[in-house]
Order: C-alpha cells, then structure tokens, then sequence
C-alpha cells in the first residue's frame, strides 16, 4: 500500500507539470492556430497524462483525457480546426483534471457528473462535419532537432587580442573590453608579457601586452567581434572557432595536442616541433628551453586544451540526461544544515584568531573555503528559473480580458533569470494582484484606446534581469497611466494627507500601497476594495525587497520590484552600537564614511551631511533604538540605497563583512518593525538583521506625527 501511494504522490506531481505544460501549448497554439508541432506535442502530453493515468489507478483521469485526446487526434488529422471554442474547453478540462487529481479515486457518480457536460462539448467538437484544414507544414524530427541543437549550441572560440601599442593613448582601457568579454560566457584569459622591455626603456603610456583568449559561449562571431568594434583600427584581433556541439558524434572528450595548438595559431612552425618532439620531454618545457616558444603562450595553450576536454566532457554528462527528483523538504534540510555548518565555520574561525596558532588557523581558512563553496553550491541547487511563474499569468491576462471586454497580449523577457524556489512561491501573490490592476484599471477597452491613437489590443510586459545580489521584475503597461489628481483626491478623502501637504511624484505613486486605498469608481469582481496593492507592498516587504513605480499618464506604468536572491543566507555588514552588534545586508550598501563632532555641529542638529556635494539625511541607531553609553570621539555613517534614494545610518563601529544565516525571530517579535530577523555570531552572541526600508518608513511616520 504504501508503494502505490508513493506512485501515486509521482504521478500527481508529474500530472501537475504536464498539465502546466498543455496550459503553456494551448495558449501558443491560440496564438498560432497552424502551428501543427504544437498540435502533436499538446496530443502528446495528454496521451502521457491518460497513460500514466491508467496505470496507478487515476481511471476517472484516463477516461476523461480520453475524449480530450480523441478531439486533438482529429485535429492532428486536419479534420477539426483549431478554434477559440476548443481552446476554452481545452483550458476548461485542463482544470478539471486539476481538480481530480486531489479527489479519491473510488467511485463518486457526483464527480463523474460534474464534467460531463465538459465530455458532451468535446464529443459535439469531434463529430461536427469535417472541414478542410490546411495546416502548417510539419516539421521533421530531423529537422526539428537541427533547430533545438543549433539555438542550444555552444561554441568555443580562440580569441587573440593584440592593440597597438599607443591605444592607451587615446584613452581606451583593454581592461574594460576583456571585462566585457568575460561576460559573454565561460573565460579562460591569459596576458603574454614577452614584449615588456628592460625598466630603463620601458614607456608607461605604450600597451606592450597582448591577450589569450578561451571563450565558450552560445553567442555567435558577430557578438564577440560587437565587444571589440571600437578598437578594430587600433589591434590585430584574431577569432577563432576551435569547437562546437555535433549532435551526431557524442564519443568527443579530447582535444588537440599542444604541439598542434600552437602550430595552428601560428606560434610554432611544423619543422621547429618535429625538432622538439625527438627531444623526448614534456613539449611544452622543451619548446620554453629552446627558447622557441614563451612560457606565457605555453600556458595559454595548455589552458585551451583543457577548457575544450572539460567543455566535451561537460556535454557527455549533460547528453546522458542525469537528473534526479528531490523532495522539496530535503533541499530545505540541506540549506538549513548549511547554515548551521557556516555559523560552526565562523566559531572556528574566531577561535584560531584569538588563540594566534598557525596551523589552526590554515585548518580554518580550508573549512571557510570549503564551507563558501558548500553554501553556494546548495543555494544553486534551490534556484529556479522565473520563466515557470512568469508562464502561469497568460491564462490569467487571457482570461480576465476575455471577462472585461479587452484585448490585451502579455509579454515576457528575461524568464531565464533564476530565483529562490522559496522567494519565486512568495512572489506568486504580489504579481498576480499587480496583473489583476493592469488588466481592471490601467489598460482602456478597446473603442478607448482606439479614439487615443493606441492599438485596439493593450500589452503588459513582464521581464526579469539580475542586478548585483538582487534580481529586478518590472512590470509594464501601455495603459492610461497613474492619474496623480486622482490618487491626492482619493488620499484627501480618506484623511491620508491634507488638503494643502505637499508631496513628490513618488510619494504621491506610494499611496496606492496604502490599506484599503483604490481609485476605482465601482467595485468589480477583479478590483475595487483597495486590498491588492498592499497585499504587494506587505508581500514584498517580507521577501526584503522595495518597490518603484514610474507613470507617463496616459502612456504607461512601470512597476521595478527589487528582490533579494536567496532568503537564507546574505552577505552582511557586521555593525555595532553601543556594544551591541547589528547586521545590514551587503547589497544595499554603498559606502562607509566617518562622522566628526564637528561634522554633527555644522548640521545644527539637522541629520543631514554633505557627500561629495551630495546631502545625505541619516538616521542615529542610538536614538533609534533608545540606546545610552558613551559616543566614541569619531562615529561611522554607512550609506545605503532605500527605495531609490540615499540613506545614511550612524554607527558607532564597523566590524566588516559578515556572512549572515538568518533565523527568524518568532511569531512574538513579528510585529517588531526594522528587524527582519536575527543571526548568531562566531561567540554564540546573537546580532539583530536590520531591515532598513522599515526603519526608514518608521521614522518618516514618527516625524510626521510630531
């Protein structure tokens, strides 16, 4: 019995990716009805679903995808045409699947009888007279694997860089350039320092270096060649393509010998290897020794060799297709031991500090080693591309436009980006009501929008992208726009600012957040009671991240939420105040800067100091948090992005970074604004997560109130 339960608890989660699939086809397939590979892979999943079905016991789920399939089989036959009817009863049955895969499975006549009306609408479609339907020409298996290997190819190239030797001259810096092609995918960079002469004839403003290259990348020749387009009078840049993914021959693991390398890049002639080779050495320390070749190129030779074995090998793995299914609670056991071992890790290390032994502390710097490599190895494993939650919200725009009278087509970019599983199932609430408000008040009917000059179909475009240790989801619209009358007048009525307050486009926009506020005139089953946006704002909030909005009334909206990577472990900055440490996350700091007893006399009490012609508003710690104790003679500001603008808060000490594991402080402390949560210091002390957008908006209300 408990066998068949763990197949079953398979087949469900399998059922539930499938069914996510059919979702995903479906809506493509509206969008192309000729698309004939989409008809057949739709057919596919389904059969999968009815099969596996079948076979541990889901009979409700197998004859009822049975009539799905037979539809989609005579549409695969070109004898019933695609049409907006099958794809809403496709949708529908999709759901009612859903819903029978958490019902028992005995015999319930109810059940049965709540889709059967679904099963006579599917058996109507499959006998109505045939039509001629001309579909798109299928494409082959060949072809279609041709297609799938040549978008997934990755190639590896041989790049030679070599500027002349004035480019420094006019101001163009190589460093900025073989950054830029480190970015483009897996680097391997080697600088050949033969050219340098003696010290005494060295000229400091001549280039005497040239460059290596080992890139593997899915970009093709044209985009590497972009990264050097502005140099190409003043080097000798030289592109190769060395290797790349042959579909019909997976026994590739090796690589060209050095001697054939070099040869090939012109280093080395044939006759001065065959010269080498009767040596009866290590080729390349025989080629150095005679002086042939330099010890530079050698290594960047033997770096080729490597990275391309590597890169083959790599693809042997990966075309094996070794993957394995892991229960989400094993990866959430496994984060958590990590962070207990990185708290260990930091004990260990403070102790082989304080006792000054050397072999104890190179034991220490290996586990710390190990342990980050450990960390970030794990976090890897719990991140998930966003593209899977992004794909979820077309059938909503579809099907809330479709209930509103509106034509809107949603886009997404960017659905590679990666993200906690646990802040990508947190996200899911936050953007469905930001989408929700999209489609209810931002986007205009159709007749509307064409009166304005727009196209009669809106669009909502959701895209993602990595910023440093944050990932950015914006949302945009080509709506009406944030009406800023509106939003005061609603905000006056509700007693949420004065008749005469004056406040900024963006405190203006951040209203809307407000519990209970709407600017809709009538309440509908989508909007209009004021939760949805606080919903988001809380949500985003307890993921630690912020939200901005920009507005072109009557043209669009765009909301940017800034998210966090990982909620389990950040990278902080260690604090403290009044003997009492603190920790503030990594990426939201820019800089450290000192604060004088005279720097705080000029302010004139103020809070304010000037930044390389910048004022900066600061906030005390100490007055904060109700602190006393002696001032140290000369306190710290850090300076931290918050919301978009430039926040500085007093210290009195800063203790470097620290790697934070954070512990949630408890249900009791849940209500305790501008603390996020807690760690535990290599002593066993325990050192409060500020959450600085709290304590930012706590001191604005503090103020406002006085």
């Amino acid at each position: 019995m408990t066998t068949m339960s763990n197949y079953a608890a398979a087949y469900r989660q399998e059922a539930e990716e499938l069914l996510a699939e059919v979702e995903t086809t479906v809506l493509e397939l509206e969008e192309n009805p000729q698309d004939q590979e989409a008809v057949n892979h739709l057919f596919r999943v389904i059969h999968t679903i009815k099969g596996s079905g079948a076979m541990f016991g889901f009979e409700r789920i197998a004859k009822f995808t049975h009539h799905i399939e037979s539809l989609l089989d005579k549409v695969r036959e070109g004898h019933v045409p695609v049409t907006k009817k099958m794809i809403d009863l496709v949708l529908v049955a999709r759901d009612r699947i859903k819903v029978l895969l958490n019902l028992p499975q005995a015999e319930d006549p109810q059940a049965d009888e709540e889709h059967s009306w679904i099963i006579a609408e599917f058996e109507a479609l499959a006998k109505a007279p045939a039509q001629p339907v001309v579909p798109a020409p299928p494409k082959s298996v060949e072809t279609e694997h041709q297609a799938e290997a040549a978008a997934d190819r990755k190639r590896t190239y041989r790049i030679r860089f070599h500027p002349h030797a004035d480019i420094c001259k006019t101001g163009i810096d190589p460093a900025l350039l073989l950054n830029d092609l480190q970015a483009l995918g897996e680097c391997h960079m080697g600088a050949q320092i033969e050219q340098i002469p003696n010290l005494d004839e060295l000229n400091p403003q001549q280039c005497y270096l040239y460059w290596d290259m080992i890139l593997s990348t899915a970009r093709d020749v044209n985009q590497i060649r972009d990264v050097f387009i502005f140099v190409e009078d003043q080097a000798e840049i030289k592109i190769d393509v060395i290797d790349q993914a042959d579909p019909g021959n997976m026994e590739e693991t090796g690589y060209k010998r050095l001697g054939e390398i070099l040869v090939e890049r012109g280093d080395l002639d044939s006759d001065e290897l065959g010269e080498a080779l009767r040596k009866q050495k290590l080729l390349g320390k025989v080629l150095v020794e005679e002086d042939l070749v330099d010890q530079g190129l050698v290594d960047s030779a033997l770096a080729e060799q490597k990275q391309v074995r590597d890169i083959r090998e790599k693809r042997q793995v990966e075309s094996a297709g070794s993957s394995i299914r892991v229960a989400a609670e094993k990866l959430d056991d496994l984060v958590n031991l990590v962070g207990e071992l990185v708290t260990v890790q930091a004990r260990l290390s403070q102790a082989a500090f304080s006792r000054h032994d050397p072999e104890l502390l190179s034991i220490a710097e290996s586990v710390e080693r190990m342990t980050a490599e450990l960390r970030d190895n794990t976090m890897s494993i719990r991140m998930l591309p966003i593209g899977t939650t992004f794909s979820k919200f077309k059938r909503v725009v579809r099907d809330l436009s479709n209930d509103l009278g509106k034509e809107i087509n949603l886009t997404t970019e960017g659905g590679e980006t990666e993200l906690d599983k646990t802040v990508i199932e947190q996200l899911n609430d936050p953007l469905m009501h930001i989408i929700r408000n999209c489609v209810d008040h931002a986007i205009e009917p159709p007749e509307v929008r064409q009166k304005l000059g727009k196209p009669s179909a809106g669009t909502i475009q959701l895209s993602a992208s990595h910023s440093g240790a944050n990932v950015l989801i914006q949302i945009t619209d080509d709506g009406a726009g944030l009406n800023m009358d509106l939003i005061r007048a609603k905000a006056v009525e509700k007693g949420l600012i004065g008749h005469d307050a004056e406040l900024t486009k963006k405190e203006l926009y951040h209203l809307i957040f407000q519990p209970g506020f709407s600017t809709a005139a009538q309440v509908t089953s989508v909007s209009g009671r004021g939760v949805g946006m606080d919903v988001v704002k809380r949500g985003i909030e307890n993921l630690r991240g912020s939200i901005e909005i920009e507005s072109e009334k009557g043209k669009s909206t765009t909301i940017v939420l800034k998210l966090p990577l990982t909620l389990a472990i950040i990278d902080g900055l260690m604090v403290d105040v009044a003997d009492d440490f603190y920790i503030m996350p990594l990426s939201a700091i820019e800089e450290c800067i000192e604060l004088t007893r005279a720097d705080v006399a000029k302010d004139h009490g103020r809070h304010m100091i000037k930044v390389r012609d910048r004022i900066v508003p600061y906030l005390r710690l100490r007055e904060i948090f109700s602190m006393t104790g002696q001032l140290p003679e000369i306190e710290q500001i850090v300076i931290a992005e918050v919301e978009g603008e430039r926040m500085g808060f007093v210290v009195d000490h800063i203790k470097g970074q620290h790697q934070t594991v954070i512990k949630n402080l408890g249900k009791m402390y849940h209500n305790i604004r501008g603390v996020s949560g807690a760690t535990i210091l290599g002593d066993g002390t325990v050192a409060l997560i500020l959450d600085l957008p709290q304590l930012v908006q706590a001191n604005d209300q503090q103020a406002a109130q006085a």
